[in-house]
């Protein structure tokens, strides 16, 4: 079996990239990880990732005179290791139009937020001061627009009354890693069809939709 190669852009722990290393470590999951790139040095998900035997690169952006020169800095390395799906887990960075227009279809995000709802940062903080009951999480591919991409992925979890930001992240993560591998898979199999900011998945697909959960 072909196994879509793909490349991962970090800048922290890496917790969602390690759940993208289990479950590439299946021989029969349909994408493997080739590199690692963090805009920051020493981080603990380039551990994560020596660990598992992959690839690892540093490209501290402050090294770099515009946004534009740091993408193409890692624009080349993901394309000289052959990566064809760009994964971002814990990238805190905006990406420039001509790289996110360069991976069009094929790079993805993780959101902590039930998109198009709370956008960009403090996700989890803001639903409890907006009282929703639902939050969540969101795969969705990525576009020059922040957090606006066709949505491949969500799940949700239920805002309980005691919650706080940090009790509130800690049940939205364990869905995030969830979904960040099945969507990966979704993507790396061809299931995805992409109409408008619409991402449709193949009606055969097993699980694109992950239900509410405590």
């Amino acid at each position: 079996m072909s196994r879509a190669k793909v490349g991962v852009l970090v800048s922290g722990r890496g917790s969602n990239l390690q759940a993208l290393i289990d479950a590439c470590a299946d021989p029969a999951f349909p994408a493997e990880i080739v590199l690692v790139i963090s805009n920051v040095p020493k981080v603990f998900a380039l551990e994560r990732a020596e660990r598992a035997g992959i690839a690892t690169r540093t490209i501290p952006h402050k090294d770099f005179a515009s946004r534009e020169a740091f993408d193409q800095a890692m624009d080349a390395e993901l394309r000289q290791a052959g990566v064809e799906i760009v994964c971002l887990a814990g990238f805190m960075r905006l990406l420039s139009a001509p790289f996110t227009q360069g991976w069009a279809g094929r790079m993805i995000n993780i959101h902590p937020a039930l998109l198009p709802s709370f956008k960009g940062l403090h996700t989890h903080r803001r639903a409890i001061e907006e009282g929703v009951k639902l939050h969540g999480c969101t795969v969705h591919l990525v576009t020059p627009d922040l957090d606006a991409g066709p949505i491949l992925v969500q799940a949700a979890v239920p805002v309980l009354p005691d919650d706080t930001e940090d009790s509130l992240a800690a049940r939205v993560l364990e869905q995030e890693h969830q979904c960040y591998p099945l969507a990966l898979r979704l993507l790396a199999e061809g299931k995805v069809r992409v109409d408008g900011n619409c991402a449709h998945v193949d009606a055969t697909a097993t699980g694109a939709l992950i239900s509410p959960a405590g």
